[in-house]
C-alpha cells in the first residue's frame, strides 16, 4: 500500500479514485481497512491538504473533535455532540470532516455478512437481532447512522464546502437505493474542505446510549432555535442523520419489533431539547 501526502486540496482530490482512499484522523478508516471492509491501493493523507481550525462560523474539515468541544465560538449543540462522541483519545484524532463520513455500526455490515448494504438481497437486521437499528428510512436498509456531530450540524443549518461545490450538510446524505447503495452524495474525487456553522439563538444536543460515556447513540437529538425557526435532527435512528420536522413526525416512524422503544426515547429527548432552547413542547 502506498501513502501519499499532498500539500493542497487540488492535489489530494486529483489523487483520489482508482483504488485510493482519503485518510484524515484514521479513527474510522483504519479499523475498516484492518477488517477488509474497505480496500485501497493508496492512502491519501489529507492533513496538509484541508483547512484546520476555527475562524468565527467557519470550521476547517481537518479540525479535531477535541478542538471543537472546548472552543467558545462553537454553538452549544455542536460542542455537546463533540464532547459526547467517542473517547478522549479518539476525539483527539478524529476530524469533523471524517466524522461526517463514518460508516454504519450495524453489526451485520461490520462483520462482513452479505447484507443489503454490502450488495446482498435483504437487510439481515429485519430477520435478526436489531435492537440498535433504524426507525426511519428503513425500507431497504435498517442500519443506523452513528454521527452525533452530523445531527448537530443539520439542526444548526450548517453548510459545507467541498473541492467541487457548496451544499447544506443535510444534502451530503441520501437514503440508499437499489441502484446506488451509498449513503452520501460525495463523489469519488471530492473532499470536504470546511463548514460554515451559523450561530443560533439557542441550541442543544441530548443523547441516549447504552453506557454513560463513550458509546454510539441509540437516539441522539439536536435542536436549534434561530428567531422563530426551530430545527431538529436525530442520530442513531435512520441510515442517515434524520431531520425531524416536528415532534409529531415521530408518529410516522416505522420501527422494527425490537426498535419501537427508540420512539419513546426520541419523544422524551425532543421534548427536553425543545424546553432547553425555549421552544414549544410540540
Amino acid at each position: 500500500m502506498e501513502l501519499l501526502r499532498p500539500s493542497s486540496a487540488g492535489e489530494a482530490a486529483a489523487a483520489l479514485g482508482n483504488g485510493s482512499v482519503a485518510l484524515a484522523g484514521g479513527t474510522d478508516l483504519v479499523p475498516l481497512l484492518r477488517d477488509h471492509l474497505v480496500t485501497a491501493d493508496t492512502l491519501v493523507h489529507v492533513a496538509d491538504a484541508v483547512p484546520r481550525g476555527i475562524d468565527g462560523t467557519t470550521i476547517g474539515a481537518g479540525t479535531t473533535l477535541a478542538q471543537l468541544q472546548v472552543d467558545p465560538q462553537i454553538p452549544q449543540a455542536l460542542g455537546e455532540a463533540c464532547t459526547q462522541a467517542a473517547s478522549p483519545q479518539l476525539r483527539a484524532m478524529g476530524t469533523i470532516g471524517g466524522n461526517l463520513l463514518q460508516a454504519t455500526r450495524c453489526w451485520y455490515w461490520r462483520l462482513g455478512f452479505d447484507c443489503w448494504l454490502h450488495g446482498g438481497e435483504r437487510c439481515l437486521a429485519k430477520d435478526g437481532a436489531h435492537r440498535e437499528h433504524a426507525i426511519f428510512g428503513n425500507e431497504l436498509c435498517a442500519s443506523a447512522h452513528p454521527s452525533d456531530v452530523a445531527a448537530a450540524l443539520i439542526a444548526l443549518g450548517a453548510t459545507l464546502r467541498t473541492t467541487a461545490r457548496e451544499l447544506p450538510v443535510a444534502e451530503l446524505y441520501r437514503l440508499p437505493t437499489q441502484d446506488d447503495r451509498d449513503v452520501t452524495t460525495l463523489a469519488a474525487g471530492e473532499l470536504i474542505l470546511e463548514l460554515d456553522v451559523p450561530a443560533p439563538d439557542a441550541s442543544t444536543y441530548l443523547k441516549a446510549m447504552d453506557r454513560r460515556k463513550w458509546a454510539f447513540p441509540l437516539v441522539g437529538v439536536a435542536a436549534a432555535r434561530s428567531g422563530a425557526e426551530i430545527r431538529i435532527a436525530l442520530a442513531g435512528v435512520a441510515p442517515i442523520p434524520w431531520a425531524l420536522p416536528s415532534i409529531d413526525a415521530l408518529d410516522d416512524a416505522t420501527p422494527l419489533p425490537g426498535t419501537a422503544y427508540k420512539i419513546e426515547i426520541a419523544r422524551a429527548l425532543v421534548r427536553r431539547a425543545l424546553a432547553d432552547i425555549g421552544g414549544p413542547s410540540r
